[in-house]
């Protein structure tokens, strides 16, 4: 691994400005997925020239952005991966990253229980800034979930700093005691503009695709459990039969993907859905929607809840959705309990409803999710974080 690491460093040659630090992400892979997309929000904003980015990823897989962060000047570090009969190779990659690059000052991890293998790494090594992240209110039952439960026992004490994406999140990973004496909420914040309503957008979206008569229910997240696309086409199904021109338009991909194109074929509305994939102009495709439905099983604070709400959408959310998400007053939660068609009722009130979409920017902006001003508040904070020894 160390021999990776050299070459990495050779080939991305830091910058030898004193004055600039780096701060090492601790993350999965830098695919376009919500906290990759909210990291490179705020990459694309820092003074490059004060604070760079550098990555450890834990997947072999190249990332959709690796060739931005590359192109930016920062450095993509491949880890030997997760698994615990690794770990102690992965705090001596961890170790050796940081004695080959003495301005790595932070680092921050963000895959939450797993984190806890580069903070680990980062401790042995004597780092002073070690920041746990937290971006969910729970653990996802799979084959490491009891490594997972495990590990997370440990973050609080492995880390100095406690940050969360809301307050759930932060009481959910590292307890509420050291959640209420030690936790600091970073907004996930969206370049607003970007996604303020435009009805140029729309009108020429909504031509491209075919939707000009439609009724579009959207949503965009990955094909896994967590985001619970299988109520989703339960609901519409449902909405469906009371508005023929109804047409489901879905933005991801994920490993349940065909799983939930077979359901839709089985419901009978496999030809009202749009199984859009990975899209890079999401923000258009908001434009596209009227209204935007999140029947997640459980979240932090979605980036796409924020983005569509910056679009002027009426959105719905499930009630295990965190009640931080309500941004505008055109968003509302229903419990996973309804009944499909309490949730398609839902739909429909909210489309009927007035929903002045010029809006949504402000009602973002006013709650703190703009990303000009929060990302120079996360620069000055890394700044003075990084004298710490």
């Amino acid at each position: 691994s160390k021999q990776t690491i050299m070459s990495c460093m050779r080939r991305t040659a830091p910058q030898t400005d004193e004055a600039m630090i780096r701060v090492i992400h601790s993350v999965s892979n830098m695919d376009r997925a919500g906290i990759e997309t909210m990291l490179m929000n705020y990459y694309r904003r820092m003074d490059r020239d004060r604070v760079q980015f550098d990555f450890i990823v834990n997947k072999a897989k190249p990332g959709d952005y690796d060739d931005e962060i590359l192109s930016m000047g920062g450095r993509i570090f491949r880890s030997p991966g997760l698994n615990p009969l690794h770990y102690p190779e992965y705090l001596r990659f961890v170790g050796d990253i940081l004695k080959n690059s003495p301005d790595i000052r932070i680092l921050h991890a963000h895959n939450e229980a797993m984190g806890l293998y580069a903070l680990n790494g980062a401790k042995k090594a004597g780092l002073g800034v070690r920041i746990a992240h937290a971006h969910n209110t729970r653990i996802v039952r799979d084959y490491k979930w009891l490594l997972k439960i495990f590990c997370k026992q440990f973050l609080a004490s492995s880390a100095t700093d406690l940050w969360s994406c809301g307050r759930d999140a932060g009481i959910y990973f590292f307890g509420r005691k050291n959640w209420e004496t030690r936790g600091m909420i970073k907004h996930n914040a969206i370049e607003t503009d970007r996604f303020a309503w435009s009805p140029d957008a729309r009108s020429a979206m909504r031509k491209q695709y075919g939707l000009e008569n439609k009724t579009v229910v959207g949503h965009v997240g990955r094909f896994n459990v967590q985001k619970n696309h299988a109520r989703l086409l339960a609901v519409f199904s449902e909405y469906a039969k009371v508005n023929e021109n109804a047409v489901l338009l879905l933005i991801g991909e994920g490993e349940q993907e065909e799983k939930m194109k077979n359901m839709a074929a089985s419901l009978g509305i496999y030809g009202k859905v749009i199984f859009a994939g990975l899209q890079s102009n999401v923000n258009e495709w908001y434009q596209a929607m009227d209204v935007f439905v999140m029947p997640s099983l459980f979240e932090g604070l979605p980036v796409v809840g924020v983005e569509a709400q910056a679009s002027g959408l009426p959105c719905i959310f499930s009630s295990a959705v965190t009640d931080e998400i309500l941004l505008s007053p055109f968003s509302c939660r229903v419990p996973l309990s309804a009944s499909d068609k309490e949730w398609a009722d839902a739909i429909s009130s909210a489309l009927n409803r007035p929903c002045d979409r010029t809006s949504g920017t402000g009602y973002i902006r006013e709650a703190g999710y703009d990303i000009a001003s929060e990302a120079s508040r996360i620069q000055e904070l890394y700044i003075s974080m990084s004298d710490r020894k």
